[in-house]
């Protein structure tokens, strides 16, 4: 009993002591995680009004209505289960498919973009009126975002805040840089901007033209990646058809086979998308 209330006094004593000091301030919290990242993919491919948590539920939904269907028609719980799963992840794979076609389409129109502004600041408009000119003068696939720039500084009239808003609407890396650039050129001004502008839409060129060689060159390998995917799942659905096929992985051996199999499909799957696809440029400057 006694050395019960010595460990409580020490307690006590050691948060006495611990509360004379000042707790450190904590960093906040940057937004790069998975909730981020698909966002940023759902703005790209053209449903921002989407929040990942609602994707999910549509995801979750199909992946129900799968195993029901596939269940029920073969009357086999594990493979209805394997395809729902396969299901559950088609609006992810069908987002990821529109914002990196998307994102490939605009690639090539920054340097458009950034060649309108520098010829709107040349031109001696200000900073805010050369870009929100892009909305009325810019590459047609990027004139919204922009005009909804040009909407909300004639209403706020706060330069930052609009281009963080920008920022958020494009949720693209190109965009994060430019819109940087202009931030920094806002607040320290020069005569440079232009030569700067025409640097930076040079890079983009040469970098949307590097990289469009290297998908060309590697599409090939991404394609084998799904086509070794698809391939044993539409036998094992076509072996399905079977009742006594389908009745075979209803037993402990058949679970298992099928637990390898999907493992072994994600993790190949993985490493040939890993060796074959260029990776996804990140938002630095979010």
């Amino acid at each position: 009993m006694d050395a019960l209330w010595g460990a409580v006094l020490g307690l006590g004593l050691f948060m006495v002591w611990w509360s004379l000091w000042p707790m450190p301030d904590r960093p906040e919290r940057t937004r790069h995680g998975w909730s981020a990242r698909t966002q940023d993919r759902l703005v790209r491919a053209g449903a921002p009004s989407v929040t990942p948590a609602a994707l999910g539920g549509v995801a979750a939904g199909v992946g129900l209505v799968a195993f029901v269907v596939v269940a029920g028609l073969t009357e086999s719980a594990p493979i209805g289960a394997c395809f729902a799963i396969l299901a559950a992840r088609a609006p992810f794979a069908l987002v990821s498919m529109r914002a990196h076609a998307r994102t490939r389409a605009t690639r090539e129109l920054w340097p458009e973009v950034v060649d309108s502004l520098a010829s709107g600041i040349r031109a001696g408009l200000a900073l805010p009126e050369a870009v929100g000119q892009i909305g009325d003068r810019g590459p047609e696939a990027l004139r919204e975002p922009f005009e909804l720039f040009a909407e909300d500084y004639r209403a706020s009239g706060r330069f930052h805040d609009c281009l963080d808003a920008l920022k958020e609407r494009l949720a693209d890396p190109v965009a994060d840089r430019l819109v940087e650039t202009l931030r920094i050129t806002r607040d320290v001004g020069g005569t440079d901007v232009g030569r700067v502008l025409r640097t930076l839409a040079e890079f983009l060129r040469d970098d949307s033209r590097t990289r469009g060689e290297l998908e060309a060159r590697q599409s090939w390998t991404v394609n084998a990646a799904r086509l070794a995917v698809a391939a044993p799942w539409a036998v094992l659905a076509l072996l399905s058809t079977q009742a006594s096929n389908a009745a075979a992985y209803n037993s402990p051996a058949g679970v298992v086979v099928l637990a390898v199999g999907g493992a072994s499909t994600v993790a190949a799957y993985r490493l040939m998308m890993r060796v074959g696809q260029l990776p996804e440029e990140a938002r630095v400057l979010r």
